[in-house]
């Protein structure tokens, strides 16, 4: 939990000092020109890029995306830098700009907007807690307001599931661990860790509603104010979107005529509860209208729809409370939330939630706690047009249930997933949602015990997942993975997984990845250290033996592989990868190698392009018994392969392997001629 908030005079000198024992966190550092005179239009970009090199991939979202080192600033701009626990690897594009008090660094608009989000990082405290500092707001030289930053959500430390101390001693010291290459409980001595140790999960943000709406062409400037008890202030990215005035629900009831106070002051449950209950008697709507309602449990929805102002207008906010007893489900905590009914009371069904916001108060990660924005069973429902922040995961539903379609919502800042299908989701689809900042997998489908079937992941963007991956899918049958947009991912995990891991249920039917684009993707695990693969496949349980098809992805700027293929080294001679097919691929850029084969099994291509290779085309260790007869894994060539990363050479299998290449850093991701 937070520490409670001293005065900013009193923190300045701490902070001070704890920022200069951060540097290191800043990775590279290059000074822009003070009084450099801005860029003839404004840099809009979408995951860091031009737009045209994700163009029909991805969130179709309202806010147009600025990166702050693209912007006019008299700060330092921080990065490119890819290595784990640095402010940079967190940063969209693997980049921000860093400001002392007193700096600024200045956007220009290019649309109208009235509404924008700034994402930040600030220190934390010396003791861990979080601390508060200003940002100061102004649109075409005139102020607006003055943010009050927070970093109580943000700066997770050590091992895994993490705690807020940045002075806590490991957590598992009877785990092996990769900065000692040892189990520091059974050394001697004892390795000396620097503390704080594993720094991670930087980064927050705010949104702000202007009091008008202003034209394309004006200068959003944020300025650290000179008294600023914060060392340094880090910018990421501005976002700017006109939000368009509060939708009223016609025929809904309004919750505010069963009592619920808009101000946030008394707690508005059970006035939200009174009107779904009469709801659901008249068959009519719920409105929440403009305000903030106070909720500091969860709320049970079935045969109802929940329909809001918008998502920046109606905002249901609540705080964590510390439960007297254990639930049965294991929760210590609750907190804000809409709930389904369990599946084994049959579920929810006939829901609609749109149009609002849900701001949880979750700061640490404790896996038994149902502290999500949105969480049970629902059947034949949809989750629409919402912004969840600061839960633990934004959507985790617990099957079996069919035919849930979720779209249009925002999630970021989730100290685990932003969304799960846990268990028996079938018939289901996740489509045009926006997700940043998760502290697990952005988006994860995971047939635990029983096997989620027939569901589509379409069209999303997921960035900078700081722990695992973009999109994974865990067993299931006849699963598609299209059309998404994932950048970014920073540790233990890539852009798109499929992993036969954590219990799940096996594949079957068909596996098709298609449409997709992964940028910034393919990062070291730091356990193996090895090189993963923007899309990596990997065989830990059981062999992955499903129709996998993988068609017209898009892998750009990879940090050592577009893709992997691998079995864990202790299963390698009972688990493989029989058949995958690739077709119409296009590789931009990769530090190491097109295909890093690590397992037994075989792979087709057709029309698979690469440029900017780093290493050799493909990395063959097949399950490295390394026999005379060449590698277990196979690889055919059905022609229309360009770049010379498939040399007839490497045909059929041809031991290649190189367990730790070097990076060959390559250019930026171009477009395609």
């Amino acid at each position: 939990m937070a520490r409670p908030h001293g005065r900013a005079q009193a923190l300045a000198a701490a902070l001070l000092a704890l920022g200069t024992t951060l540097t290191a966190l800043t990775g590279t550092a290059v000074a822009a020109p003070p009084g450099a005179p801005p860029g003839p239009a404004p840099a809009v970009t979408r995951a860091g890029l031009d737009p045209a090199l994700t163009a029909g991939r991805g969130a179709d979202v309202a806010f147009d995306e600025q990166e702050a080192e693209n912007a006019r600033t008299d700060g330092t701009v921080i990065g490119p830098d890819r290595t784990p626990y640095t402010l940079p690897s967190e940063a969209s594009g693997r980049k921000a700009v860093r400001l002392t008090p007193g700096q600024y660094v200045e956007f220009t608009l290019p649309r109208a907007a009235n509404a924008l989000t700034v994402r930040y990082s600030i220190p934390d405290a010396p003791g861990g807690g979080g601390t508060t500092a200003p940002l100061a707001v102004s649109v075409g030289g005139r102020h607006q307001d003055t943010l009050t930053l927070t970093s109580a959500y943000s700066w997770l430390y050590n091992q895994y599931p993490f705690t807020n101390d940045p002075g806590a001693d490991l957590l598992h010291p009877d785990w092996w661990l990769a900065e000692c290459s040892c189990v520091p409980a059974a050394t001697t001595p004892a390795p000396v860790l620097t503390k704080p140790f594993r720094p991670t999960h930087f980064y927050d943000e705010q949104r702000l509603l202007l009091r008008s709406t202003h034209r394309a062409g004006e200068r959003v400037r944020l300025t650290v104010p000179a008294g600023s008890p914060a060392a340094w202030t880090v910018i990421d990215l501005l976002d700017t979107e006109r939000v368009a005035p509060p939708h009223v629900e016609r025929g809904g009831l309004d919750i505010r005529a069963f009592g619920a106070d808009p101000t946030g002051r008394r707690d508005a449950a059970p006035a939200i509860e009174r009107a779904i209950a009469a709801a659901r008697r008249a068959d009519r709507p719920v409105y929440l209208p403009p305000g903030t309602f106070r909720v500091d449990r969860h709320i049970t929805v079935d045969d109802v729809a929940l329909v809001g102002a918008g998502n920046w207008h109606t905002v249901l906010k609540g705080r964590e409370v510390a439960l007297p007893v254990p639930a049965p489900d294991g929760s210590t905590h609750t907190g804000v939330g809409l709930y389904g009914r369990s599946a084994a009371e049959g579920g929810s069904r006939h829901v609609r939630l749109s149009g609002f916001a849900i701001e949880g108060d979750v700061r640490a990660r404790v896996d038994t706690d149902q502290v999500n924005a949105i969480g049970g069973a629902f059947s034949d429902s949809t989750i629409s047009g919402l912004y969840l922040h600061h839960t633990k995961v934004g959507i985790w539903l617990d099957g079996p249930m069919s035919r849930v379609r979720i779209t249009d919502n925002i999630i970021t800042d989730q100290i685990a997933d932003a969304l799960n299908f846990h268990t028996g989701v079938t018939d289901s689809l996740v489509r045009n949602n926006f997700v940043r900042n998760t502290g697990d997998d952005g988006i994860a489908l995971w047939s635990e015990k029983t096997a989620d079937a027939r569901n589509t992941i379409a069209r999303n963007t997921v960035q900078s997942p700081t722990l695992a991956n973009g999109i994974a899918v865990y067993g299931g049958t006849d699963t598609t993975v299209e059309g998404n947009l994932v950048a970014d991912p920073v540790r233990e995990g890539s852009g798109l997984h499929a992993g036969s891991r954590f219990g799940a249920e096996p594949f079957s039917g068909a596996l098709h990845f298609t449409g997709n684009t992964t940028v910034r993707a393919g990062g070291l695990d730091l356990n193996w250290r090895i090189g993963l693969g923007a899309l990596w496949l990997y065989a830990l349980d059981r062999s992955i033996d499903a129709d996998i098809r993988v068609t017209g992805d898009h892998y750009l700027d990879s940090t050592h592989n577009a893709i992997m293929l691998v079995s864990e080294y202790g299963v390698k001679d009972r688990y493989d990868i029989p058949a995958v097919h690739f077709k119409d691929i296009r590789v931009d850029g990769t530090g190491n190698s097109v295909l890093s084969a690590r397992t037994k099994g075989s792979a087709t291509f057709e029309n698979v392009d690469a440029r900017n290779v780093g290493a050799v085309g493909v990395n063959n260790c097949g399950s490295f018994n390394f026999p005379a007869t060449g590698s277990e894994f196979s690889l055919a060539d059905l022609g229309g392969n360009d770049g010379g990363w498939l040399a007839p050479w490497l045909l059929p299998n041809t031991i290649t392997c190189d367990d730790r290449p070097p990076v060959v850093p390559p250019p930026a991701p171009a477009p395609w001629s």
